[in-house]
């Protein structure tokens, strides 16, 4: 089932009653019902939300999302107990043996090359050495194939000038915008599926709570950039605005291909999500990555 994306970007009171979401603001009020949601992006600092209203939305496995003072998102709440095996899948993935999890890096770096060469021959590239790296990648990618297909990745996709870099210049907005809310999508399917994003297959960072998800995530950053192309084209300005952030959020729609089947992102990570819970419990071999473009 598809969930709404809800966005907040004036001041507001969120509170809750009867299972329903209830936002008020100066020009409107709108109840919304909880289990229709799928994340709450809290954008305004004047907003303000009950404790009641938090704890439905997190028992209901909605992902809310909090912006800073600069409109970007920079914190997430998930629930940690949204599956009824969790402690048994947790115990799983803390024991999940170390080739385990080089294979599945393998798997995921692979899969978004692959993915970053698509996008790369759409846009009228089609001589290019990214399916060659792909081909290449070693388990745990002890070569860091994924670095050297970035780095002509970026240059043929947004010009020779481009240095992708959360604080750099145009359009590193859009794409930390867009990557924000992709992270938020996955971090919620893994939670769902009872996995930890504590704990990453390949990133490790000690002070980062979405490890997982900035692992499982990567084959799909190029659906975002394919978007923040678009957005270029049919806006002339450099500027976030709301109308850009929209259409961003509204990539968790965008139509993703399995073999046999299409489905919605928002399902489908759903998918990616059960497939990688059974690579930890040993039940499957590969994660099951769709591709993003048919």
């Amino acid at each position: 089932m598809i969930k709404r994306s809800i966005f907040v970007g004036n001041p507001a009171r969120i509170t809750t009653q009867y299972e329903q979401l209830k936002i008020d603001t100066e020009e409107r009020k709108a109840t919304l019902p909880i289990e229709d949601l799928g994340f709450l992006i809290i954008e305004n600092q004047q907003v303000s939300i009950s404790i009641p209203a938090l704890n439905k939305l997190i028992a209901n496995n909605v992902a809310i999302i909090f912006c800073n003072e600069k409109h970007m998102p920079v914190s997430m709440l998930l629930n940690l107990d949204a599956h009824y095996i969790q402690q048994e899948i947790f115990s799983h993935q803390i024991k999940a043996s170390e080739p385990l999890k080089k294979q599945l890096w393998q798997q995921t770096v692979k899969k978004k090359i692959l993915h970053q060469a698509e996008l790369l021959e759409m846009t009228g590239n089609k001589r290019h050495p990214l399916r060659y790296y792909a081909d290449k990648v070693l388990s745990g990618d002890t070569t860091n194939r994924e670095a050297m297909a970035a780095a002509y990745y970026w240059k043929n996709l947004l010009g020779p000038d481009f240095v992708r870099d959360r604080t750099g210049a145009h359009p590193n907005s859009f794409l930390n915008y867009g990557y924000a809310i992709l992270r938020a999508a996955v971090a919620r399917a893994l939670a769902g599926s009872g996995l930890l994003n504590t704990l990453g297959i390949h990133h490790r960072n000690r002070y980062n709570s979405y490890a997982l998800a900035d692992d499982i995530m990567e084959p799909f950053r190029p659906l975002v950039d394919k978007k923040v192309l678009e957005i270029i084209k049919k806006y002339e300005t450099e500027e976030l605005t709301t109308e850009i952030k929209a259409e961003l959020i509204n990539l968790n729609t965008a139509t993703v291909y399995f073999d046999g089947y299409k489905s919605p992102l928002m399902v489908g990570l759903q998918r990616v999500a059960s497939s990688l819970q059974q690579c930890f419990t040993g039940e499957k071999r590969k994660i099951n990555y769709p591709k993003l473009w048919n």
